[in-house]
């Protein structure tokens, strides 16, 4: 075996084959030795705790299983499911029983775990065994909820023959198809997890488009090309189009803006606040001085931050206090100017929340069907008039709750609602606490925010169906005709009709205003110039199989 020397991994006690030897040198020279392969680099200030996806419960996690594995649905660009794994698929006459037919030319990644450590066809056994994994309580999967009480407790996943996989559900819910595309989902080899063991989770084996190859903890992961991934690009052309990826683990935003400046790094997902003036101009947009170093992009982000208002009447929280009053809530959320908010609290990144609770980025989102609240003092004043409270004469003080990440917020609504009459003091506490007390029902009005787990408005109406606990019903809405549509909307497979009926959801949440929306959030990368192909969805999922490096 060739011998190399490289600094940086010396520390690796492992014998590695003289590719991964290669890519180690490749990604720690930059490429100057090797200019022929093409390294993807990017950085996980956080870590990365698992490579086992029963386990991707965090965005570190879900990127790199993603790059490993495959699920039977997948997310597009544009947040639309389609094929994986599965190429088609078919629901029952009741809408309980879906069958998935297979791909027959997919093989999982060469590994010792299997016969001559040459990787064998994915079948259906290896979906209902990946499934099952899930909700067996030995794996102690956080992410078991996705199937908890949806699916048949008696044969929820079955093998019909080697391409045929059926998935029983206890009650028509359509949106399953958009959770089977969470990387929960992911498929593995039952040979790997009992080779492995609890080593599994760094000792992947998937189908992915990528391999895994070696993995110092604190310091980088290195994964290469899949030479036998299934897909190909519309020109016909195997994918991926790179040779690796290099994730490297500084915990510093300032150290990876660094390593990005000086051409270490090829993309930065988000801008730490310390620099985001320096880059970004209040329309959110790159200064002239980078407009020719590097690519800004910005698409939708799946998350809402908000305010929420207690609505269980039946609290004596809200027994004295005016927010049990549907004017008071009504003049609370047009007193507050979230176009400014957005110019000068987040230099533009992202939207002001001027329809509904389901942001921009799905395609049920439609704000001239959904019409939400907007700048307006002098309604604002007309419905305190209303309410018996003019110009805010006898109105008690309001108290808000929130985290010390989000103060600067919490005084500029404090600040908005103070020029129109309404008092409010504003409380910060640790994340903990308030997520207890949000929990308990024991937080009256209070800072909230809520993250797609998968990509269909359910998971945000969801939020405010009465028969949900807290979380994530962390408002307590109970309103029947929003139950109804809600239980409704669970079985129509027809997706227009059931975006509508989501759409009416919304309008009535915005009419009984238990929270203020503020933003649909925005996602912001920085790109090196030589990249091209690179297009995260709106679930922040980076996709690295079509990425070009120039």
């Amino acid at each position: 075996m060739q011998k190399n020397h490289f600094s940086f991994f010396q520390i690796l006690k492992i014998q590695l084959f003289y590719y991964i030897i290669l890519l180690f040198t490749i990604t720690a020279c930059n490429n100057h030795n090797y200019p022929d392969k093409k390294i993807f680099r990017y950085n996980e200030v956080s870590g990365i705790a698992s490579l086992d996806p029963a386990f991707a419960k965090n965005q570190s996690i879900m990127w790199a299983v993603h790059q490993l594995y495959n699920t039977l649905i997948e997310v597009d660009s544009n947040m639309k499911l389609k094929p994986s794994l599965a190429k088609t698929w078919e629901f029952s006459a009741d809408n309980k029983t879906i069958v998935f037919h297979l791909r027959t030319d997919v093989v999982f990644h060469n590994d010792d775990c299997f016969a001559n450590g040459k990787g064998r066809r994915l079948n259906a056994n290896d979906v209902a065994y990946s499934f099952a994994r899930i909700t067996n309580k030995n794996t102690a999967s956080p992410g078991a909820w996705i199937f908890n009480n949806r699916v048949d407790s008696i044969s929820p996943f079955l093998a019909i023959n080697d391409s045929t996989f059926q998935l029983k559900l206890q009650n028509p819910f359509q949106p399953i198809i958009g959770i089977l595309s969470m990387q929960y989902c992911s498929i593995v080899p039952h040979e790997a997890v009992e080779k492995y063991g609890n080593d599994f989770r760094r000792h992947p084996v998937g189908t992915g488009p990528f391999e895994y190859i070696a993995w110092e903890e604190g310091q980088a992961m290195v994964l290469k090309k899949n030479e036998y991934y299934f897909e190909k690009d519309s020109s016909g052309k195997k994918l991926p189009n790179i040779d690796g990826i290099k994730i490297s683990f500084y915990d510093s935003k300032a150290t990876e803006f660094l390593e990005f400046q000086q051409g270490r790094l090829d993309f930065i997902n988000d801008i730490d606040a310390s620099f985001k003036d320096e880059l970004l101009t209040k329309t959110g947009n790159l200064k002239a001085a980078w407009k020719n170093k590097i690519n800004l992009n910005k698409h939708a982000y799946l998350n809402i931050e908000y305010f929420g208002i207690l609505a269980d009447t039946n609290n004596i929280l809200l027994k004295n206090s005016p927010l049990k009053l549907l004017k008071i809530r009504q003049a609370i959320n047009y007193s507050i100017d979230r176009k400014k908010m957005m110019l000068y609290l987040r230099n533009s990144i992202g939207t002001a929340a001027e329809s509904g609770f389901i942001p921009q980025g799905l395609p049920s989102f439609n704000a001239d069907k959904v019409k939400g609240f907007y700048y307006d003092p002098i309604k604002a004043k007309q419905l305190l008039q209303e309410a018996g409270f003019a110009n805010g004469n006898n109105l008690p003080e309001i108290k808000l709750l929130t985290i010390p990440l989000y103060s600067n917020l919490a005084s500029y609504v404090a600040n908005e609602l103070k020029q129109v009459g309404i008092n409010v003091k504003v409380e910060t506490i640790q994340k903990s606490l308030l997520l207890e007390q949000t929990s308990k029902s024991q937080a009256l009005f209070f800072r909230g925010s809520w993250i797609a787990d998968y990509p269909d408005a359910e998971n945000y109406l969801s939020v405010f169906y009465s028969k949900n606990p807290a979380p994530p019903n962390y408002t307590r809405f109970n309103n029947t005709t929003f139950d109804k549509l809600y239980e409704q909307a669970l079985s129509q497979p027809n997706d227009s009709l059931r975006y509508e009926l989501y759409r009416n959801m919304d309008k009535i949440i915005i009419g009984n205003a238990p929270i203020i929306p503020f933003w649909y959030d925005m996602v912001i990368h920085l790109v090196q110039k030589n990249i091209e192909g690179f297009k995260p969805n709106s679930l922040n999922m980076i996709e690295l199989r079509y990425v070009k490096k120039n």
